[in-house]
């Protein structure tokens, strides 16, 4: 397979994908494009979502992906079965709530988790339960606003929802939340304080980092570079909010 990698999200969630890859694979020439004048995706329709998924992998593609990271669980819900039948010639990971793993750890036989509206309706999300999680209790708990509060960097809000959310599964008895939305990575330090000692947190983005180099493991080198569908100023904010690393890797670009 030959060609760069691309990733995308509405906004900023899949900064935390972006930032597990390029652990992995840190001379790899990676196109992160945010697609913030659409975001965020998961209050929007699995159609809306799913047209957007495949205007921004066609970018990708143009730009010379040859394996596209839908490093937003509202986008994989929505777009991911379709992206794959519309694009043949491209390689993608999705993101899949771990729910697996979280299944197979649970000491209370329940667990947690928190995602958007959308990843919730869609059919991937209730497939992964049928799997995997058929024999323990499964407590989902939709978050609106709580992606838009890290997109906007409000610590106060993103706190007050926290404890909204994750205090009542805790309740329920689970001992294991499954971060089920990128944008929540940025806030596991805040969930872990909510959900107490007892409580394990899953992120998946270091397994989806781990697929990808196992599918491209000798991806060719080259520059990272960001693109953002919004305020190209705005993006260079965050990125040097909540992952410095990259404030200097590269310019934003408008699309």
């Amino acid at each position: 397979m030959i060609g760069s990698i691309g990733v995308f999200d509405s906004g900023v969630g899949g900064l935390s994908v972006l930032a597990e890859i390029r652990r992995l694979l840190p001379d790899a020439a990676i196109t992160y494009v945010a697609d913030q004048a659409h975001a965020p995706y998961g209050e929007r329709s699995l159609v809306d979502v799913r047209r957007r998924a495949e205007a921004v992998t066609a970018l990708l593609v143009d730009a010379g992906a040859a394996l596209v990271v839908v490093a937003c669980n509202s986008a994989s819900a929505a777009a991911l079965h379709h992206l794959r039948r519309r694009f043949p010639e491209i390689a993608f990971v999705g993101m899949e709530p771990a729910v697996k793993p979280a299944a197979a750890s649970t000491r209370t036989r329940a667990i947690g988790v928190l995602a958007t509206e959308a990843t919730f309706q869609g059919t991937l999300f209730a497939s992964v339960v049928d799997r995997h999680a058929s024999t323990v209790a499964v407590v989902a708990r939709a978050c609106p606003g709580l992606a838009t509060a890290v997109e906007d960097g409000d610590d106060l809000r993103a706190r007050q929802l926290v404890s909204a959310y994750v205090g009542p599964l805790v309740d329920r008895g689970v001992d294991t939340i499954v971060l089920g939305c990128t944008h929540y990575s940025f806030l596991a330090t805040d969930i872990a304080a909510v959900a107490g000692d007892g409580v394990t947190i899953v992120d998946p983005a270091a397994a989806v980092a781990r697929r990808v180099a196992m599918l491209l493991p000798a991806a060719p080198a080259g520059p990272l570079r960001f693109v953002t569908t919004g305020d190209p100023e705005r993006f260079a904010q965050q990125l040097r909010r909540l992952t410095p690393q990259f404030a200097g890797a590269a310019k934003v670009t408008a699309s």
